[in-house]
């Protein structure tokens, strides 16, 4: 291999985080016990190279020289559109330990090699790893299964490294996964589905444990509407499962952006509903619908304590039962967002996470049986975006021309049908690359989200009566100052439903002007 790049490979591999202390029970595991080869271990040192301004990152590419002992290997990896398991990868053995960029031709760098970038490229990051390799075969089954152990390293800020790469060999990527679930359930073990470089990067720019906004989807026009649903929902996922280190700390904006990512998962389904006609993906849905469940409650009261009850005791802190009612409320967040804690430190949200997975990745929906769902999932993605985004836009048009007469449940299904409006409009936003289209798309946008959130605010204040109605307030040997305050928020959150509305028709009337970007 020595001097000589690697013809491109597919990459498939799921990776693990877990805790260190877990380690010696990891390895008691049956399918540690039936390897029949020895384990073989290693140390390595992995540099990281990116430009000041991260050109590689933006690019989708990563860069890194290994040090095997007294071998240098020079990788490239790009993610492209194939996901998160999988990646197009080229290796080539160098002489030293800073990278060889001739050796870059014919791989996904090789356009990027401008003097200018060569002089800017430089290392930023770098990981110090124990490497032990099991193998595990079982008759058409093969696989590596990886535990690294150590650092991440980027200047004066360091974190340590514990995970498990599964890298297929021989077989399938429901073997990976079924290992996968083997290990999560007994020894807690989360999907991680950032690699080293992309933890690397977040060192460097010290936004680790940070909550996570969804990223954008790029969706070349040649992708199928199969392919493109399997993208969007691996970066729905990618989003949930990276917000769970700032949900763990508390960070309410953390529960908010995983359950952003929930539910654009779940609108995703539903736009690409005809895609997904089989047991598997049904059985989703109700595992989805239970983490909702448990992260809602702690969205909802961080919402009302910070938004409604604290204003109102910052500008009238001697109104009767004010403090002790805000007491209370606080206290009720913060039993929701440890129930949100609890949720997603379980074993339910691991198993939840590694079957998601396995089906976006490889799921029936993904080879159906059914010829007229094969022939939808061959559709080109543009033709099946315009198609879904005019649907959409009928339903938003229908209940919104009628905004001021709709009582709550249908203004509740109007915003519904806005926000998945929304999240295919952010979907499918490559699609429509045209100078003109982002345009319209950008001011569409605008005016979608304006009415999402006056529909929201109104929104709010029906949650918000619900969540002071559900103290309990207003019952026999209530505290009469408490049943006071109630009774203010319950009074201030009413007063704003009028002009509330007033201002969501006002925002309906300004999205209806806008021309639509998909035509």
């Amino acid at each position: 291999m020595h001097g000589t790049v690697s013809a491109p490979h597919k990459e498939l591999e799921v990776k693990l985080a877990l805790a260190p202390a877990h380690l010696p029970a990891l390895k008691k595991l049956p399918l540690f016990r039936a390897a029949k080869a020895k384990p073989a271990r290693s140390t390595e040192v992995t540099v990281y190279f990116d430009t000041d301004k991260h050109k590689l990152r933006r690019s989708g590419l990563m860069l890194r020289v290994r040090r095997r002992g007294r071998r240098y290997v020079q990788t490239v990896k790009a993610t492209g559109n194939s996901g998160v398991f999988q990646r197009d990868e080229w290796e080539t053995e160098i002489a030293g330990k800073g990278p060889n960029l001739d050796k870059g031709a014919g791989t996904a760098l090789e356009p990027l090699l401008s003097g200018k970038f060569r002089q800017r490229l430089k290392p930023l990051f770098e990981t110090r790893v124990r490497r032990t390799v099991y193998p595990l075969v079982d008759g058409a089954h093969a696989m590596a299964l990886v535990v690294d152990q150590g650092t991440i390293d980027a200047g004066k800020r360091s974190q340590p490294l514990c995970e498990i790469e599964l890298e297929l060999e021989r077989g399938t990527a429901a073997d990976l996964f079924d290992v996968a679930r083997q290990i999560s359930q007994a020894v807690p073990a989360q999907l991680a589905l950032k690699s080293k470089s992309e933890r690397g990067y977040e060192i460097a720019d010290d936004e680790t444990e940070r909550p996570v906004k969804a990223a954008p989807i790029d969706l070349p026009a040649a992708t199928t509407a199969r392919d493109a649903f399997r993208v969007i929902g691996l970066a729905c996922l990618k989003q949930i499962v990276a917000n769970e280190p700032a949900l763990v700390k508390s960070d309410p904006e953390g529960v908010h952006q995983m359950r952003v990512g929930l539910r654009r998962l779940r609108a995703a389904m539903s736009l690409f509903a005809a895609l997904l006609n089989d047991a598997q993906s049904e059985a989703i849905k109700p595992r989805l619908k239970w983490l909702a469940e448990e992260l809602g409650p702690a969205r909802e009261l961080e919402v009302l304590v910070n938004r409604v009850v604290a204003p109102i005791k910052r500008s009238h802190r001697r109104w009767r039962g004010m403090t002790a009612l805000s007491r209370e409320l606080a206290g009720r967040r913060d039993a929701a967002i440890a129930r949100a804690q609890e949720a997603v430190k379980s074993v339910r949200f691991r198993a939840l996470t590694i079957d998601i997975a396995a089906w976006l990745e490889a799921g029936l929906w993904s080879h159906p049986q059914d010829d007229l769902v094969a022939d939808r999932g061959v559709l080109p993605a543009d033709a099946f975006a315009s198609e879904q985004l005019a649907q959409r836009w009928r339903k938003v048009r229908k209940k919104g021309k009628a905004l001021a007469r709709l009582d709550a449940h249908n203004r509740h299904k109007l915003r519904i049908h806005a926000k998945k409006l929304r999240y295919a409009a952010e979907f499918f936003a490559a699609l429509f690359p045209a100078k003109r289209a982002l345009k319209r798309r950008k001011l569409f946008l605008r005016a979608l989200e304006r009415l999402q959130d006056e529909l929201g605010d109104l929104n709010d204040i029906a949650v918000h009566e619900k969540r002071i109605a559900a103290l309990g307030i207003g019952r026999r040997r209530s505290n009469p100052n408490r049943v006071f305050a109630a009774g203010l928020l319950t009074g201030r959150e009413n007063a704003r439903a009028e002009a509330a509305l007033a201002a969501a028709a006002d925002a309906y009337d300004d999205l209806a002007k806008v021309k639509l970007f998909w035509h």
